[in-house]
């Protein structure tokens, strides 16, 4: 398979192709939801799920005696359920034994899996577990992990000192048999959790003992796929299980009363995702019909388990495409998971019902919580979303739970109800909704709720049928599937722990959630704060576009399309006022015959005219208080988001950007105008009052330099042009800048929304034009006080000396240049985890980021792995046209950068070996785009300067020559980003204290720094600092007055006189 490629053949088309599939009606039945109001919502929620006073209380003691019960019989099972109450993840110890499991069953090299016990081992503090729990299993994890009595022998003094006796274990942690002993240690506790390496293990297991009286579903263990081997051997283990269950089905049941499968879609598909829409519709739709077909002829159920929100609105479109099919006709088995931590629960609940009414089939339903709570917090936060897509308080998800399990029930027979809990409240809530009618049944996890469920199950009890969710599998596997438990129910405050915690009362866990939340003063929870206030009083977060969400992209696209549909004009800005040029055109790079606009580029005459009208304004902006300036830039921020479609629209014609990448871009430059104008209120606002003797007084003020020439490149046509210009005008410097001339037309829009604002046209000057041409104007004028610089290390030497012959004032210069970025892989890293971010990091933005990953270091015992991983990911980008949500990687931006790839391509391949390379279609034949390439070479000495796109370079190294590794790297002279893929934390600890870098990145990819986050910038061959985005920025900007009053020369020190 070859990467996909796609070019418009529609001149002025965004975010959709011409063959992308219409708008979904799922999406309008459900988005409106999607990042509502949580006030609003929750009072719709709990009008449902709120009952009378007598059932009120008729379900508190149905809850109370599950508590009582569940407390009385503690201890019998000690299994999960007893696991999570001592290791949470509050706890640093829970922390560890997961991270410490997750990796070592993984790692291949002895020196590594001895490192990352020491590491972890130490990390926790022992005695605080040590004996306060009466499960053995609990306990025997505690003392090393299950060695105790086995391979260790404990002596009384050790018992009294467990952190000790860790501690010799981690000296003894080298031997083969410690080493061994540990590696059972979590194949023992893999098998608590996993019901069985095979479906015949699982199913065996299902019917022996205790066992026997529950229904199961199994769940092939194992994550998202990554590449399409991936999801074949998924899909297989699918076929493999469904044929399995249904030969071992017992005779004479019900297709609710026999077992299921479950099956995540992102295991059958890489690109599982909103914006490879239509693919997931060609090519999943087909494999979740082959697996429900194949379930119908077993006679058993298929159940599509949920997954995060960005992928629920295709998720829908999946189902409903699969369930209309007329192969399914007279099988009621094909159901969806619902999970009710998010504000679209309820309109997927009615959508289903109206489903299966309409098509006159049953669904069955399981109604969960939640396992993604934590995930989607941060990812709303982090894309600058309006509100979040999920509750931010538990009780508030355990309302929207019972408001739609009373759907549900009230829907029956159209559905069958299967309600996963742990929550004694909330089982004994459906217990009373449901009344004397069955038609639904309970679910739990395997190894979780024996005890509860124990009063549930069997005629001697209720009578109700309770399913056990089993992951089947791998003990390698099982990691990911069981932090997600614990992140769904292992917390301090959840029920699971709650309820054997004697401590606990009865009476608060008992507490309908209904009652608990109308009690609230603020619905939503007040130490969360909303995604555009994560910043506090500083500053608003930049807003984002939710790409997941097809009822937002239809209209922006839309206005995408109106606003780029003439041919734009733009020219040199003096003093406010437009001036002619040398008329050139802007080209798209992704289609070389389509123009953006033309510029006229600045002549010898204007730039000096520019530098006139910045001298001139210099004084009486300096003057205008740094709070006014701030004012201006927060102004400017807010027309930035008001004119959101044109400037992402521009950043793609003209710069060739993706979507995303345009959004991020104009992101980053609204929070450059707001965070440098916070900075400037901060440090420029008030003078700083300086210590010293008394009768004296000392202040500090910070004032501008004077000219300010910036200079930006095309990479970040928006956001660098902009950061750099809002500095220098928050410090009190007036501007001459001069954008990349690829990308003039995006940086002329943006000046002029910045004098909308209110700068005035003499303090900010715009002249495009060919740097040599522009600069041979400005650079040699003395009034020019610095000059603020990104882009290559060659000519920000040049411009260095250019400024050091001057005569005159000593010129400031802050340059960003690039970077020979690395990213350090060693075998205790997730394969699957460093080939999704080292492909961001080296094709993202084709490869056209000063932060972009150039070379990638793998540990020679997993390297091979990774690469195969990498080849078969590298197969499913999509290069093409960037109006397209769908494309992954664009053009680069001319034919000069494209011929300086095409050259270096031709030659590395002559010293090293090309591991894969994407392909390109006929349809990018009139673009520049060079086809994202991973070749593997020797050592890092063959490379002698940055390649500025989309090549990989990799580099195979011994665990032994890291510390040589680090320093080939910084022996290069760059020094911008370093990327390190790790279990091991003292490791990473090491390599960010010893490399000569600017910006370190651990497990995760290297680029996207984030204003006022990650303040980015090198040193060495990459800059001259300070980091742009920092607190200290400015101050590079800025000139500093020092001004000392003797207070005592006019009467002496009148408040000395005051003291007692």
């Amino acid at each position: 398979m070859h990467a996909t490629t796609h070019i418009a053949a529609d001149n002025n088309r965004f975010v959709f192709a011409a063959d992308d599939p219409p708008a979904s009606e799922v999406g309008a039945a459900i988005n409106p939801y999607y990042l509502a109001d949580e006030t609003a919502i929750m009072a719709q929620l709990m009008d449902i799920a709120r009952v009378g006073e007598d059932r009120a209380e008729k379900i508190r003691e149905t809850a109370t005696m599950l508590v009582e019960s569940v407390r009385r019989n503690r201890g019998k099972s000690g299994g999960l359920d007893a696991f999570m109450s001592q290791y949470d993840l509050s706890s640093q110890e829970g922390v560890v034994l997961m991270c410490l499991a997750e990796a070592l069953l993984r790692v291949p090299d002895a020196d590594t899996a001895d490192r990352l016990i020491a590491d972890k081992i130490n990390a926790g503090d022992w005695e605080g577990h040590r004996g306060t729990s009466e499960s053995p299993f609990v306990n025997a994890s505690t003392w090393g992990l299950m060695l105790t009595g086995r391979i260790v022998k404990i002596d009384p003094e050790t018992l009294e000192n467990p952190s000790g006796f860790m501690r010799k274990l981690v000296t003894r942690a080298g031997e083969p048999v410690i080493r061994g002993a540990m590696r059972q240690a979590m194949r023992i506790m893999g098998h608590q959790f996993v019901m069985g390496r095979t479906i015949a293990e699982a199913m065996k297991r299902s019917q022996a003992g205790e066992n026997a009286k529950y229904r199961y579903t199994f769940d092939m263990l194992g994550e998202a796929a990554l590449t399409e081997p991936d999801s074949r051997r998924y899909f297989e283990a699918y076929c493999e299980g469904i044929g399995a269950i249904g030969a071992a089905r017992p005779a004479g049941v019900s297709i609710h009363g026999a077992p299921s499968i479950s099956v995540k879609l992102s295991a059958l598909f890489p690109r599982y995702e909103y914006a490879q829409r239509a693919r997931v519709l060609n090519t999943l739709a087909p494999m979740l019909r082959e697996l429900a077909v194949r379930s119908k002829e077993a006679d058993i159920g298929i159940t599509v388990d949920a997954e995060e929100m960005d992928r629920l609105e295709i998720a829908l479109e999946l189902f409903e495409q699969v369930y209309r099919d007329p192969a399914l006709d007279g099988w009621e088995g094909f159901g969806l998971a619902i999970q009710t931590y998010h504000k679209r629960a309820l309109a997927q609940t009615r959508w289903l019902i109206n489903l299966a009414r309409e098509v006159g089939r049953e669904i069955p339903v399981r109604l969960v919580k939640g396992a993604y709570w934590d995930s989607e917090i941060k990812r709303a936060q982090e894309e600058g979303l309006s509100t979040y897509p999920v509750f931010t308080r538990k009780p508030n998800t355990d309302v929207c739970y019972l408001a739609c399990a009373r759907e549900l029930l009230d829907a029956r027979p159209a559905v069958y109800g299967q309600f996963a809990t742990h929550n004694a409240q909330t089982l004994a809530s459906i217990l009373h909704f449901a009344g004397e009618r069955h038609g639904y049944e309970f679910q739990r996890l395997h190894g979780m709720g024996e005890e509860l469920y124990g009063e549930v199950v069997g005629t001697d009890k209720m009578d109700v049928s309770c399913r056990v969710y089993a992951p089947v599998g791998n003990h390698e596997d099982l990691l990911p599937y069981l932090v997600r438990r614990l992140l769904e129910n292992g917390s301090n405050t959840s029920f699971v722990n709650r309820i054997v915690d004697e401590d606990s009362p009865i009476d608060d866990m008992v507490r309908n959630p209904v009652d608990t939340v109308s009690g609230y003063e603020e619905i939503p929870h007040p130490r969360i704060p909303q995604p555009g206030a994560i910043f506090g009083s500083e500053r608003p977060n930049s807003r984002g576009i939710n790409l997941a969400d097809g009822e937002q992209l239809v209209p922006l696209a839309a206005e995408m399309s109106k606003l780029l549909a003439g041919n734009r004009k733009a020219g040199p800005l003096v003093d406010g006022r437009l001036r002619d040029g040398e008329a050139t055109p802007s080209v798209d790079p992704a289609d070389t015959r389509r123009t953006v606009g033309t510029v006229e580029f600045a002549v010898g005459e204007t730039a000096r005219a520019a530098v006139d009208a910045a001298a001139d304004a210099f004084n009486s902006w300096d003057r205008t208080p740094a709070a006014k300036r701030a004012e201006i830039l927060s102004r400017a921020a807010d027309l930035f988001e008001a004119n959101q479609a044109e400037l992402l629209g521009l950043c793609v014609r003209e710069a060739g950007k993706t979507l995303p990448d345009s959004v991020a871009e104009l992101r980053e430059a609204v929070d450059f105008l707001r965070y440098y104008g916070a900075r400037a209120r901060e440090d420029f606002g008030q003078p700083l009052l300086m210590p010293g003797p008394t009768g004296e007084r000392n202040e500090l003020s910070r004032h501008g330099r004077g000219v300010f020439f910036c200079v930006s490149p095309w990479n970040f046509p928006l956001a660098i042009f902009t950061g750099q210009v809002a500095a220098a005008l928050a410090a009190g410097n007036t501007v001459v800048a001069k954008p990349a001339e690829q990308t003039s037309l995006v940086a002329y829009r943006a000046v002029q929304l910045m004098h909308e604002a209110g700068v005035p046209g003499a303090a900010l000057n715009f002249v495009p034009g060919l740097g040599p041409d522009v600069a041979q104007h400005v650079l040699p004028d003395p009034r020019v006080a610095g000059v603020a610089f990104t882009g290559s290390t060659e000519t920000a030497q040049i411009i260095n000396r250019a400024l050091a012959a001057r005569s005159g004032p000593i010129a400031a210069l802050i340059a960003e240049t690039g970077g020979q970025n690395a990213m350090l892989v060693d075998s205790s890293a997730l394969p699957e985890q460093v080939v999704h971010d080292a492909v961001t990091s080296a094709f993202n933005s084709a490869g056209q980021r000063c932060s972009a990953l150039r070379v990638l270091f793998l540990q020679e015992d997993v390297a091979d792995r990774t690469i195969e991983l990498l080849k078969g990911y590298m197969d499913q980008l999509v290069i093409g046209d960037p109006a397209y949500l769908r494309t992954d990687v664009g053009p680069v931006i001319d034919e000069e950068a494209l011929g300086i790839l095409e050259a270096h391509a031709e030659k590395i391949a002559g010293i090293g070996r090309v591991i894969h390379r994407c392909a390109l279609g006929d349809e990018t034949g009139n673009g520049h785009f060079f086809a994202p390439m991973a070749v593997e070479i020797d050592s890092l000495s063959q490379l002698e300067r940055e390649v500025f796109g989309p090549i990989m370079h990799i580099v195979r190294y011994k665990a032994r020559d890291l510390e040589k590794i680090i320093e080939d790297i910084n022996g290069t002279g760059y020094g911008l980003t370093l990327g390190v893929h790790t279990r091991i934390d003292s490791r990473s600890r090491e390599i960010a204290r010893r490399a000569a870098v600017g910006n370190v990145y651990v497990n995760r990819n290297i680029v996207g720094a984030v204003v006022g986050v990650q303040p980015f910038g090198g040193r060495g061959l990459s800059g001259t600092g300070p980091k742009a985005g920092g607190p200290d920025y400015l101050h590079r900007y800025c000139t500093e007055r020092t001004v000392t009053i003797n207070t005592s020369a006019v009467g002496g020190n009148a408040s000395l006189l005051t003291l007692d």
